[in-house]
């Protein structure tokens, strides 16, 4: 099993309210980095958010001796040479360390940055972008001439494919577009926090998918997680967490939300349909899961509540369903990584161990008349 702590602002205990909030800086971000090596996790999510991900990932690398680095990255905004270049660079100094996580993300978070394409074609877009990616990994010099990008001559100066791996490809998304992309390209299906039998059928979706050319996923997860001693006691701190949600904060987490093309975050968002019952525990959308925690943050909005046994029993729960790998938090970071990490993580079969990067024949996958390539 593979199990990531989240790494990105914002945090605190109710980091939705500004008394909530906690101050996170680069040295809130070192207790982080350095806790979640100390306590075993196999990684760490460098979500996309107010810091830079390159520039946080890189400036804590020196300060971890295990901990995997999963980067999110947004097809189109950095040219993918450039990409490949900033990725061999961190990997090689990060000694095999880095994974990369590809993020379609929403319109209006993208048409900040200035990237105005609708929600298939940057699917459209993406596909073509890994194409490239995958053939700088493996050593290519590349000429190409896309609807999207172009390059004349791209080549990586370091020793890819040799001394340097492949950083393994992470990816979710729910739309069909989406499921095509992950099938073809990634190494790894990422989901938002759906229940064991939703993502179970994920699963078997992007396996059949998979399966048609010939390739082989992992899967993963992305929850909230809410551990104490007990049951009782777990459900007591979501209910505090419950208490905090004021009809502001849902109003305009709701808000945000509702303007957002994605599919994932409209899935999520059925969970709990924007309202706030009187009763926490009717937003327990499968056993000792619960989606109260979407109503006032985006993206996965769910999280697993009860005692040890209880989480572990749900993340067996999700292992049956094909899950093997989970992004989990709690707020806030630091304590909850705390609380998980010796109540349940010594309880789990952690791997510390990058997962290999695969070798495809992409040629197999594509038509390279599409390509005008020239070997230099």
């Amino acid at each position: 099993m593979n199990v990531f702590w989240y790494m990105c602002a914002p945090d605190g205990a109710y980091p939705w309210q500004p008394e909530g909030s906690r101050q996170v800086d680069y040295g809130y971000y070192k207790q982080l980095a350095q806790a979640y090596d100390h306590l075993g996790y196999t990684g760490a999510l460098f979500a996309t958010g107010a810091h830079d991900v390159w520039v946080l990932a890189s400036a804590l690398l020196a300060h971890t001796e295990r901990l995997r680095f999963l980067v999110a990255i947004h097809p189109g905004l950095v040219a993918p040479t450039l990409l490949a270049k900033m990725a061999a660079t961190f990997q090689e100094f990060a000694r095999g360390r880095l994974l990369i996580n590809v993020v379609s993300g929403d319109a209006k978070m993208l048409g900040a940055y200035g990237m105005m394409l609708p929600h298939d074609e940057r699917y459209d877009m993406a596909e073509e972008y890994l194409q490239l990616w995958h053939r700088l990994f493996a050593g290519e010099s590349v000429t190409h001439q896309g609807k999207y990008f172009s390059t004349d001559g791209a080549k990586l100066a370091l020793p890819v494919g040799e001394s340097i791996a492949p950083p393994p490809l992470w990816f979710g998304g729910s739309s069909d577009k989406a499921l095509e992309v992950a099938a073809k390209h990634v190494d790894t299906y990422l989901s938002w926090g759906e229940t064991p039998a939703q993502i179970g059928e994920k699963v078997e979706a992007v396996k059949a998918r998979a399966a048609h050319y010939g390739r082989e996923l992992e899967y993963g997860i992305r929850l909230y997680v809410i551990v104490r001693d007990t049951d009782e006691k777990a459900w007591e701190a979501a209910a505090d967490l419950y208490g905090r949600m004021d009809d502001a904060a849902i109003t305009a987490n709701q808000r945000f939300v509702a303007r957002s093309d994605s599919v994932g975050q409209q899935r999520m968002t059925a969970l709990h349909g924007g309202l706030k019952p009187e009763n926490l525990r009717d937003l327990e959308v499968a056993p000792n899961l619960w989606a109260g925690i979407g109503l006032v943050r985006p993206g996965p909005g769910t999280a697993i509540v009860g005692s040890p046994d209880t989480v572990l029993r749900t993340l067996e729960a999700y292992q049956k369903a094909g899950v093997d790998t989970f992004i989990l938090s709690g707020m806030p970071l630091l304590e909850e990584a705390y609380r998980f990490g010796e109540k349940v993580l010594p309880r789990l079969d952690v791997s510390r161990e990058v997962s290999k990067a695969r070798n495809y024949t992409w040629s197999t996958l594509f038509d390279r008349d599409l390509l005008t390539v020239k070997n230099a």
